[in-house]
Formats: C-alpha cells, sequence, structure tokens
C-alpha cells in the first residue's frame, strides 16, 4: 500500500482498473502528506478526508494570519461539497499534511488556490453521489445532495450518508464525468458572511502562536546582534555568560547565543557577552538615500510601449514632469517573528510565524543537510505579515540552535530585533512625462520607475503614445544597493506606482480645468474601471468640480490582484500645523464573485487603516546599516483615532470568477490622500510619508506661485 501511496493517484487507478477502490487509511501524515511536486496536486485525498463521522478535514498550505482565509476556504469546500460549513475542520500550513504552495501573500488564496479546493471539493462530491447510487442502486440522477447526505429524489427516507460512504478512508475513484462546481442559484455557503471560524479563540485568547508553543525542556534563546547591517564580529567573550548557573553557550552556524529555560535569564545572560564589531561602511540617511540608489540603480529596461513619444509630446497643448519619492516602510506586525524547533528521532520540527511554510522547510532542509522528509514546519496562527514574514531568519535561527544543543529552542525576537531584521518595502523613485492635448485627452505617457518594480505600472488609460521603464524591479535586482533587506510588503511597489501615477493624472486634469472625475472618465475604455469609479461616485455623492476647489474631495483608482478599486476621499487641512485629517473615504471594489462579503469589507477597511500609516508616518530612519527607529516610541503607526469613516461598496461581477481581496484597496490610499489635500489647499507634496514639515514645505511653494 505504501508503494502504492507513493504513485501518482491516477496512475495507480489506471493499474488496477476503473472499479470501485477503496484504500486502507494510513493516518493523515501518510496519506495526505506532499508529493514535494512544486504544483498543486490533482489527487482529491490532498485536499481532504471524510471522516466517518461524516466530518471533513481540510487541507491547505496556506496560513491565516488575520485576513479570513480560514472561514473563506471552509466556506468554498463546504460548497463544493454539499456539507455545512460546521462539519469542517481545517488544517493549515503544516508541510506533513497539505499540499504543497509556494506560500500565503500576493492575494493569491481565493483566486489561485481557491480553483484547485472547489475542483477537489467538487471531484469528491460527485464521487459521493457515485458510491451512493451505487449503495442505494438509484441512478445518479435520481439522488440529491444537502448536508453530506444523499437521498433518493422523492423518497427521502432512502439515503445513505458521506460518513457512511467514506468510512474514514482515502477516495479511490475517479469520475466518469467532470466534476462540475455549484452554479450560484446553487449556494448555500458560498456569497454569505458567516462568523470567522477563529473568532472565538481569538476574541478569547485562545488562540495560539508560534510564540505561545511550549516543549518539555525547552530553551529560550537570545542571540548576538550587530550594531548595524554591514558590521562583522571581529571578537567575542562569552566566559562571562557562560559561568551563570544553567546557561548554555552556543558559537556555531555563525550564530553566538545563549539559551536558558528561563528566557529572562537568557536575556541577562546576553548583556554578560562581550562582542566587539567592525564598523559598517558610512551610507546615506533616509533624505540622501535616493540619490544614492539612483547612483547605483541598473539601466531602466523598457516594460511596454506603444505609439510615437515625441508626436504625443508634440501633440499636447501641455506637458508635465514630475518626480515622485517614498522612503523604506517597516511591516510592524503585532506578531515578532518567532519560531520554536525540535530534533526528535531524526526529524526536525519547526513552528514558525512564516507566510511560506514550505519553502521555508525546504530552505532550512537545504541549510542543515537534512532530507525535506525529515523537516516538518507547523505554522500556528500567524499575528500579521503583510509580506514580512516570506522571509523566516528567525525560524532558521530555531532550527540551527536546536540541531546545536540537541533540545527544544524557542526564538522569538524583541521588537528591536523586528525592526532590524525586517525586509523593509523599499525606497523608490518615479518620474513621469506627460501631455494633455486641448481637448483634456491624454497625449503622452512616458513612466520610468526606479526599486518599486512593474507592479501597477500598466497603464489601464486610453493613451495613445506610451512608455513604461524599469530599474531594476522592485528589490533593486542587479544592484547592491540597500544596506538591508527589503522585500514584498502589502501590495509590493504597487502603492508607490499607484500614488504616482494618480498624483500625475491629478495635476493634469487640474491643469487643463477639468472635474478629476471626469477627467479620469474622458480617458478611459475599461468598463470595469469605468464601473468603480461611477459606483463610488455615486455612493459617496460625488458633486463634479475642478480641482483645487476647497472642498478637500478627491478620487484615484487602481487594478490589483484581479480587482478593481476605486476611492474617493474627504479631508480637512490645518494649514498652521501642516496637519491633515482624513473624514471619509468611500471604497467600490469589483473582486469577481465574492466569497465572503463581510471577510472582503473588512479587507477593504484594513487595507485603508494601514494605508493611512504609509501616507502621513511611515517612514524607517536610517543612516548607512543603522535602522535607528526601533520601536514604536518613533515609528508612528495609524492610530484608531486616525481612521476614518469608511464605506464599501462590493460591485456585482459573479461572471468573473473570485479575484484577489488583500490589496487592492490600499493601492489608491497615497494618491487619493494626497489629491484630496490638493484639492484642499493647492498643495501637493511629492514624497511619500506627507509629514507636517513636507505639507508645510508645499503650502509654501504654493503660495509662492499665487
Amino acid at each position: 500500500m505504501t508503494t502504492a501511496l507513493d504513485m501518482d493517484r491516477r496512475s495507480f487507478i489506471k493499474l488496477v482498473g476503473g472499479g470501485v477502490v477503496v484504500f486502507v487509511c494510513l493516518g493523515p501524515s501518510a496519506l495526505l502528506g506532499q508529493d514535494r511536486r512544486r504544483a498543486y496536486p490533482t489527487d482529491v485525498n490532498a485536499y481532504l478526508r471524510i471522516g466517518e463521522d461524516g466530518r471533513v478535514t481540510v487541507f491547505s498550505g496556506k496560513i491565516e494570519m488575520g485576513q479570513g482565509v480560514l472561514t473563506s476556504q471552509a466556506q468554498m469546500a463546504a460548497e463544493e461539497l454539499g456539507v455545512p460549513l460546521g462539519a469542517i475542520d481545517m488544517i493549515l500550513g503544516d508541510t506533513d499534511r497539505c499540499p504543497w504552495d509556494m506560500g500565503t501573500f500576493g492575494s493569491l488564496t481565493t483566486r489561485m488556490f481557491g480553483p484547485a479546493l472547489r475542483a477537489a471539493c467538487a471531484e469528491a462530491r460527485g464521487v459521493m453521489i457515485q458510491l451512493a447510487s451505487e449503495h442505494l442502486e438509484v441512478p445518479k440522477e435520481n439522488l440529491a445532495v444537502s448536508d453530506g447526505v444523499v437521498t433518493v429524489k422523492g423518497d427521502p427516507k432512502r439515503k445513505v450518508s458521506y460518513g457512511e460512504l467514506a468510512k474514514g478512508k482515502a477516495i479511490g475513484r475517479t469520475l466518469d464525468e467532470k466534476a462540475v462546481l455549484r452554479s450560484i442559484s446553487e449556494f448555500r455557503e458560498m456569497g454569505r458572511s458567516p462568523l470567522r471560524l477563529d473568532g472565538r479563540e481569538k476574541t478569547t485568547g485562545a488562540a495560539k502562536y508560534a510564540g505561545d508553543i511550549r516543549l518539555p525542556g525547552m530553551l529560550y534563546a537570545r542571540i548576538l546582534r550587530p550594531p548595524a547591517h554591514g558590521a562583522t564580529l571581529a571578537s567575542v567573550d562569552t566566559s562571562a555568560a557562560a559561568k551563570l548557573s544553567g546557561v548554555t553557550v552556543v558559537n556555531r552556524y555563525g550564530l553566538v547565543a545563549v539559551l536558558h529555560a528561563d528566557p529572562e535569564i537568557a536575556g541577562k545572560a546576553l548583556d554578560a557577552v562581550k562582542g566587539s564589531w567592525s564598523k559598517a561602511e558610512p551610507g546615506a540617511d533616509q533624505d540622501g538615500i535616493f540619490d544614492d540608489l539612483l547612483k547605483h540603480a541598473v539601466e531602466p529596461e523598457v516594460k511596454g510601449t506603444k505609439g510615437d513619444l515625441e508626436a504625443g509630446l508634440s501633440g499636447g497643448a501641455k506637458h508635465f514632469d514630475e518626480t515622485y519619492h517614498k522612503g523604506y516602510v517597516a511591516h510592524a506586525p503585532m506578531e515578532p517573528h518567532s519560531a520554536a524547533a525540535e530534533m526528535k528521532e531524526g526529524k526536525l520540527t519547526i513552528w514558525a510565524s512564516t507566510q511560506t511554510p514550505f519553502p521555508t522547510r525546504d530552505r532550512i532542509a537545504r541549510m542543515l543537510g537534512l532530507d525535506e522528509k525529515n523537516v516538518r514546519v507547523i505554522t500556528p496562527y500567524v499575528g500579521g505579515g503583510f509580506g514580512g514574514k516570506s522571509a523566516g531568519l528567525q525560524a532558521d535561527e530555531a532550527a540551527k540552535l536546536a540541531v546545536a544543543t540537541g533540545k527544544p529552542v524557542m526564538v522569538a525576537w524583541t521588537r528591536s530585533e523586528e525592526f532590524f531584521y525586517d525586509t523593509f518595502d523599499p525606497a523608490c523613485i518615479v518620474k513621469i512625462e506627460s501631455a494633455v492635448d486641448s481637448n483634456g485627452k491624454i497625449s503622452m505617457w512616458d513612466y520610468t520607475v526606479w526599486f518599486a518594480g512593474d507592479r501597477s505600472t500598466d497603464l489601464f488609460y486610453d493613451v495613445p503614445n506610451v512608455r513604461v521603464r524599469v530599474s531594476g524591479g522592485w528589490m533593486g535586482r542587479g544592484s547592491d544597493t540597500h544596506r538591508f533587506g527589503v522585500g514584498p510588503w502589502r501590495a509590493p511597489g504597487a502603492n508607490m506606482n499607484v500614488w504616482a501615477r494618480e498624483s500625475q493624472i491629478d495635476i493634469m486634469a487640474a491643469a487643463a480645468g477639468v472635474d478629476p472625475l471626469e477627467f479620469r472618465l474622458r480617458n478611459l475604455k475599461d468598463e470595469r474601471m469605468i464601473g468603480v469609479l461611477k459606483a463610488v461616485a455615486k455612493k459617496f455623492g460625488w458633486t463634479p468640480a475642478p480641482a483645487p476647489s476647497g472642498r478637500g474631495v478627491a478620487v484615484a483608482c487602481g487594478i490589483d490582484a484581479g480587482s478593481y478599486a476605486a476611492l474617493m476621499a474627504e479631508v480637512k487641512v490645518d494649514r498652521v500645523k501642516g496637519t491633515v485629517k482624513v473624514e471619509r473615504v468611500v471604497c467600490a471594489q469589483d473582486m469577481g464573485l465574492v466569497v465572503n462579503p463581510d471577510g472582503a469589507t473588512m479587507q477593504v477597511e484594513g487595507s485603508i487603516t494601514q494605508g493611512l500609516g504609509y501616507v502621513f508616518t511611515e517612514e524607517l530612519r536610517i543612516q548607512g546599516g543603522e535602522i535607528l527607529d526601533r520601536n514604536f516610541d518613533s515609528y508612528e503607526l495609524p492610530r484608531f483615532s486616525w481612521v476614518p469613516k469608511i464605506e464599501t461598496v462590493l460591485v456585482k461581477n459573479d461572471e468573473l470568477p473570485p479575484q484577489g481581496g488583500g490589496e487592492p484597496a490600499i493601492v489608491p490610499m497615497g494618491a487619493v490622500i494626497a489629491n484630496a489635500l490638493f484639492d484642499a489647499c493647492g498643495a501637493r507634496v511629492r514624497r511619500l510619508p506627507i509629514t507636517p514639515k513636507r505639507l508645510k514645505e508645499a503650502l509654501a511653494t504654493a503660495a509662492r506661485k499665487t
């Protein structure tokens, strides 16, 4: 049987013929573990198991970090299986039990994994009906499924449950026909908003995160850290720490660590370690970083072009040449990176706060020279990621120390370590040259971006002459310019690109003397974008007027993860203090078929709230490789008192499969606020975040022009 399970399921079925085959259940690890292919498996059993009691366990390589996919995936599975949501138990992010997945990021869970999960569950439903047909001796066409029970139409007493059919064993049948997804008219679980499956645990404090893992004999590790990125350890004296009772010192794998069963004593031991560091090379601060980046940037590559830029420029009545800047931004999740690791009977198990359980498993296996089968990553709840937990240095450290000590080890970063080793949203620059003709039509668009990558650089406006150039990708590919790690930050690069684009659109609309909504509609042919703009305008109660109107209202729009989002905002500006109060934000979002409306709305509200941070305060202070912000006393996040009235319109588009919902609403936030600020006072800020100092400078510049 083990041999059979190691084979491709369809190959095995082919070998044994087309009859009813029921595998003996070997338990989840043997039955449901990955075949280690880097693609979603075709075997239904990789996604689910139907227990003898009728409960269904669903396996997903995705992780739950507050975005609600635990519930939405359960809804999709329940819908296609034909069982109640309450019959579903979810297992997420366990590399020994779940189908392979590259990670939870990019708003991919619903739009990329969702179809595979739904197809598997639809196939399982079909198999159950087929088995029921044979069991009841009734043609399939005369059977109906409800709540995990197959009944004979017109004779409900003749029935058999999924649990009776599956008996807790693996499904060894293939359908004689293609599995069909349920139609919208049949939906009972998708399209509604049940209570979140993780709601009770999280509101009662029962939810477990990686830092909550406790193992017998576990040691807490503290690790010697450099004062700046680029500094190297010249010498170290651990003798004083080693004399402390119960302290274990490790100097291996490039780590100098002290460990103890009491985390406070481990901290005191770290204080006793004396390290001498070489100085890091000097470098730019947060204001000089943009010149430094451009000096080291690779030549921009043309991503797209059409028409004739010169012709577009000469045909334009007005020409615009603008440059936009944005600094480094931290992820700052509530839960710092943490991981526990244990080496037991030749197998290394890591409980990690990570968005990438499978890549983490593979990386650690390579790092320690272990077979992937002997490394298991389990992902408990993750307390926020926003892309920052795609990297998992803390899991590597815990794994190394567990192997080095032979004991279970916990590595839980302090907030200072979290800031130091975060992979920041990179500082970046966008330069746009554009032109508009006498009819208020955009005649030319020449766009160049450095270090934000190409996400959201596609121009959906109807412009005849276009060039889009990208230098080095959003991580600075091809150059060694960042002194520290950079990585994905909720819609990586798109926030910068959409802020720059939609600011430029607003600048042209104002110069043309055209209402900014009318200007956008005049230059659009994309029906989905036109649809969300009209929807947001209706909800907002938009009254047309060219900017600056003094009202403090504005519009911006974007496309991300297959979804269209249009935002309108209202702000008030304190010209003396240089501060902005956001009073109201309305978002219209077309994300195709909506699996969970409340969940989608929460993602919109979360995006808008988090967006306030990169718009107003979040910019990391640096000096070369030094990270000057190490906690929230100097790095300010949005506060609840900042949150405006938020209204969400989910534009109906059931013909389109579900698209991404975790990021689209955050990408226009920079532009809609900057544009509203301009409408309020005529000042245009071209660097994010919009601090009081930068706003007052912009006000002074605007005053000089009038």
